[in-house]
């Protein structure tokens, strides 16, 4: 296989639980993906480890979400190194087989699964969204062998840090943190290099975090926003926004309800690589008819038609001078609340913040990354939380 540096150090790690602590695009979730297939193929974990028989039990918060990330990345590792066809897929229950080894893909939030089955391997993708005591903690006690760990590290008080890194690793010594970044990454293209060094000079908490990889908080936030278990029965649908995406950045399509002063976001879609046809036809599988409206970026013509004529609702939002700011004052007129199961939205609204100047004063305007859920809502408030006349937005 192509590896960077990451996969090896996990392979040759000898520790119980083994923390990937790491910047953007740094490998480390490819690289655990990597080994995963590596071992459900040979039944080596390390060069040390063997473990013929057994289950690798990937989670993440919400299963879903595993979909268009570490089950797409593992799945094409399989096909680049032509283990597929050896293998025992059962696509409805997301399992991988081959001999005595199991590779399973499950969400925290699946009660049963979570406090069911033993495994000999855990993996927890994106493991800051999951608690401590009620997930991890359940999850680790059912793990007989090894446990992977990976995340981006925006909040230095998370229970990875003070529960593992500070706590666990001095009293049991069982814990290795590994630290990656960009530059671990030999395959990632020039382009992308340049865009993440970028941050170096121009937004040093963003450096420090998904730059480096170390810990860092963020300040400066665009919205404040709360986070609710589901969208209230009395808060009617506004309309759904939709972001496009495709290789580098995600096509995200996010619900948007309000109730007087309140809105709320349900995040639908959050996914790399969709092409028009593949939006039109998971929409259309999550129920979305002609009678849902869907809010596009009108500097997408040529995609808003190829849409509806698959039959999908979609319309341009209406933009005019300044619209980005004037999207944001409208949105920050209300109370903010979004979904506890929007992931990756919820992400977005911990990164978005207004861009400042060297002596750290506000620029009035938003960094341009973490943006595309933003976007999403955005499109649907000057749609339908704002007039314009001639030229003119206000808020209603």
């Amino acid at each position: 296989m192509k590896c960077t540096p990451v996969f090896e150090r996990n392979f040759d790690s000898k520790a119980k639980i083994v923390v990937n602590r790491g910047g953007t695009r740094s490998s480390k979730t490819y690289s655990i993906a990597q080994l995963c297939a590596f071992w459900l193929v040979t039944g080596k974990l390390s060069e040390t480890q063997n473990i013929p028989k057994g289950v690798w039990t990937t989670v993440r918060k919400y299963r879903t979400n595993l979909d268009g990330t570490v089950i797409r990345d593992f799945e094409e590792i399989l096909h680049a190194e032509g283990w597929y066809n050896l293998i025992d897929h059962n696509k409805t229950k997301k399992t991988y087989k081959y001999k005595d080894r199991l590779v399973e893909f499950i969400g925290a939030d699946d009660e049963q699964k979570l406090r069911g089955a033993k495994r000999n391997i855990l993996y927890c993708n994106e493991a800051n969204e999951l608690s401590y005591k009620a997930e991890f903690f359940q999850l680790l006690m059912r793990t007989e062998d090894k446990v992977f760990i990976d995340f981006n590290p925006d909040d230095e008080d998370i229970w990875i840090n003070t529960e593992l890194e500070q706590k666990r690793a001095l009293d049991k010594g069982d814990v290795e943190v590994i630290v990656s970044n960009y530059k671990d990454n030999k395959f990632l293209p020039k382009s992308l290099v340049e865009e993440i060094e970028y941050l170096k000079d121009t937004d040093p908490e963003f450096w420090t975090i998904y730059g480096l990889g170390e810990y860092g908080k963020i300040s400066g936030l665009v919205y404040n926003v709360n986070v609710v278990d589901k969208i209230p029965e009395n808060a009617k649908k506004v309309a759904t926004g939709l972001d496009f995406g495709f290789s580098s950045d995600p096509t995200v399509v996010v619900d948007v309800y309000r109730h007087d002063r309140e809105l709320y976001f349900d995040e639908v879609l959050y996914s790399t690589g969709l092409t028009n046809h593949d939006i039109a036809d998971i929409l259309k599988e999550k129920g979305y008819t002609m009678q849902d409206e869907i809010i596009c970026d009108s500097a997408e013509p040529k995609s808003i038609e190829e849409l509806y004529r698959q039959r999908i609702n979609a319309r341009a939002t209406k933009k005019g001078k300044d619209s980005i700011h004037f999207g944001i004052m409208t949105l920050k007129s209300f109370n903010l609340n979004v979904t506890e199961k929007s992931l990756s939205l919820r992400k977005e609204f911990r990164s978005y913040k207004w861009m400042v100047d060297k002596t750290g004063n506000s620029l009035n305007k938003p960094v341009d990354k973490f943006n595309h859920g933003m976007d999403a809502i955005r499109y649907v408030a000057l749609m339908h939380l704002t007039e314009k006349a001639k030229g003119i937005y206000s808020i209603i």
